[in-house]
């Protein structure tokens, strides 16, 4: 994530190093046996000089950076290895890049974290020709451990694990900024540019379930790089150009011949779509004008560039009911916007010789890659190669974008392929600096496990699958008699949060790569990992706070004078498990896997439950009801978890309401 805590922790490092080799080779000049002076001497203690102030002026800034940083949420897994990696590389300075392993301890008893370098680190010794045990090199490790605030005791187990156990008042402190100061996320040390192209429908066409994953998981990725402090571009690449259109546009002046003076009646794109389809493959005759259509629309000819938007807009209005539904904000830039760049991407690539001529097509090979892109067909036409180049270079050059993730099927995976590797063959852009990825995921099954349709085989259309989803969710709130105790208004919050909620999260959980079976009943179950248990978790943590009578500043002022007591082993395990939320943001940074924080958001819900049932919060007289005492310190807790909860609901695009 770019921390700068991080960053001036290895400049110290860098700075310190090159003082220490000045100052040795000082001490060799000042040796009696070089007689006379030594201009080098002079220089040299000069440029310690300078040495020593900048080292200052870092340690001032390092620590006007901690203060900052006191505000943002501590990520303890990269805490510790920065402790553990200076104790390693101080314990053996011989060894290049050592390798660091520091992972949360699976089994609590043994401690709360574990360091595993020692065991890799015999063998890279070994290969050096020295033979040293494991279970040595994790002492010295240990016995070269900073000052830290941290760790409160390790132990060695086994050939040489490293168990960590974290000082309780440590935690304490990180739960109570949490709570004084909200979920904020480390500070950034430069705001980098993210373009991330999702969703992307056909104009004409109505989205389908095929489309239902992609705008889910690029609406969560571009809410996890937002709440991270990254500048965000969603785009929306529609399919808005090509041959279809002229089509369509013939069919259009067939149909509705006054188009150009009375807006027409097109209610359903679809069944006109497939009206001029069934006419292009059977009509010779309209096939012909099609394809004329096609060129006076690439002319920009007035009366088709009408007909063109009149098509598209009528698109944008369904695509947009989906989009309002699942609370999506995307940017449409289509097809047909990069058109003028394609002509001068494909001049750069004729320019610097990389375009070979085949039976009149024009393609590229790019290094590495079996298969070429098709830049201009035969006809001399351009292609989605050339459409997906032109964007590329685009989003490069002119949005100037430091990181660009296509969510996209992983059928299309061979195809961006090679359009990255051809743009790094031109030139456009090194991946060491710029992170251009395709984040690809599996198809949408049925409860038979083939591909979703419906039953007489069609495509299932999103915006039915998203109103069967309101119709049950509503059927599951009053089942459960929440009619009888909701208002209508707080009724319908809770059926919008359930049913659009649960198909989110259902797509969510699933590691993006696989397949997934979609199940209305599965994910409305409120029992397991889905989004109802969720929720429903969620506004019980709340409810707690309403029956102790304590509003959200109440809690946030008890934060500043409560010290949050941990001394009970759910207390502990709870308050670790909140914790770790900044380890699994930078996790999901890194491989874009989303279903990561999905099990996160789980385990922490039944790590709460598990506390809930052992340690009291409220407790109330038996015989009145009346509440007698309030633990603060587990009310604190409580309000951390929800906190957090309301965060994960947040990137995964959920809406949590208060009440159920």
């Amino acid at each position: 994530m770019g921390d700068p805590v991080t960053e001036y922790s290895a400049r110290f490092q860098q700075q310190e190093r090159e003082i220490q080799s000045l100052s040795a080779e000082i001490e060799s000049l000042k040796n009696p046996q070089n007689l006379g002076p030594s201009p080098r001497l002079d220089e040299l203690r000069e440029e310690n000089a300078k040495l020593k102030y900048r080292l200052n002026v870092l340690k001032r800034s390092f620590q006007e950076e901690s203060t900052s940083c006191g505000k943002t949420m501590t990520n303890i897994n990269q805490r510790l290895q920065e402790i553990f990696g200076e104790a390693i590389r101080a314990s053996f300075p011989e060894l290049d890049d050592p390798p660091l392993a520091v992972a949360p301890n699976q089994q609590a008893k043994f401690g709360d974290y574990q360091c595993n370098s020692a065991m890799a680190m015999a063998q890279m010794l070994k290969a050096r020709g020295k033979k040293v045990n494991p279970r040595e090199i994790a002492e010295k490790i240990v016995q070269n451990l900073p000052d830290n605030e941290l760790v409160q005791k390790t132990e060695i187990a086994g050939p040489g694990f490293i168990n960590i156990h974290l000082k309780k008042t440590f935690v304490s402190k990180l739960l109570n900024n949490l709570l004084m100061n909200g979920v904020q996320p480390p500070p950034l040390a430069c705001r980098k540019k993210v373009v991330v192209d999702f969703s992307s429908p056909n104009i004409a066409k109505e989205m389908h379930v095929g489309h239902l994953r992609s705008t889910i998981i690029g609406d969560s990725m571009s809410r996890l790089f937002e709440f991270l402090g990254y500048e965000v571009l969603r785009l929306n690449h529609v399919g808005d150009w090509g041959t279809q259109f002229g089509m369509l546009i013939a069919h259009l002046q067939d149909k509705f011949p006054d188009y150009l003076s009375v807006s027409p009646p097109i209610s359903d794109l679809q069944a006109f779509y497939k009206e001029s389809k069934k006419r292009f493959d059977e009509d010779e005759d309209f096939k012909k004008r099609a394809y004329q259509c096609v060129v006076r629309l690439q002319s920009k000819e007035p009366d088709f560039i009408k007909a063109w938007n009149m098509i598209c807009d009528v698109s944008r209005r369904e695509f947009q009911k989906v989009y309002d539904c699942l609370d999506i904000k995307i940017i449409e830039r289509g097809e047909s916007y990069y058109q003028d760049l394609m002509t001068r991407v494909v001049k750069e690539f004729e320019d610097k010789g990389l375009v070979e001529l085949d039976e009149g097509r024009k393609l590229v090979f790019a290094t590495g890659q079996s298969l070429p892109l098709t830049v201009v067909k035969s006809d001399g036409g351009y292609t989605y190669d050339t459409s997906d180049l032109a964007a590329l270079r685009q989003r490069l050059f002119e949005e100037k974008a430091d990181i660009i993730i296509y969510v996209t099927d992983s059928g299309q995976g061979s195809h961006f392929q090679v359009v990255f590797a051809a743009a790094q063959m031109i030139g456009w852009y090194d991946p060491r600096v710029t992170r251009v990825e395709h984040a690809g995921f599996g198809v949408v099954l049925g409860e038979d496990k083939k591909k979703f349709k419906t039953r007489s085989g069609d495509t299932v259309r999103l915006m039915d699958l998203l109103e069967e989803g309101l119709k049950r969710s509503m059927d599951k709130l009053r089942e459960k008699e929440r009619d009888k105790v909701l208002t209508p208004e707080e009724l319908m919050k809770a059926q919008r949060a359930v049913a659009f909620g649960c198909i989110k999260y259902a797509d969510l959980s699933h590691n993006r790569i696989n397949d997934y079976v979609f199940s209305f009943d599965k994910m409305l179950d409120d029992r397991g990992n889905t989004a109802a248990y969720l929720l429903y978790a969620f506004t019980r943590i709340r409810s707690i706070a309403r029956l102790a009578s304590l509003d959200e500043s109440t809690l946030k002022r008890a934060a500043e004078t409560t010290q949050i007591l941990l001394d009970h082993e759910k207390e502990w395990k709870l308050g670790k498990c909140i914790l770790r939320f900044p380890e699994i943001l930078q996790k999901i940074l890194d491989d874009l896997l989303l279903h990561t924080l999905c099990d996160y958001l789980y385990e922490l819900a039944t790590t709460f439950t598990e506390f809930y049932d052992s340690c009291y919060c409220v407790e109330k007289d038996r015989q009145t009801g009346e509440v007698i005492k309030i633990n603060m310190w587990r009310m604190l807790l409580c309000e951390a978890t929800a906190t957090i909860m309301a965060k994960c609901f947040d990137i995964l695009g959920i809406n949590p309401v208060q009440r159920m």
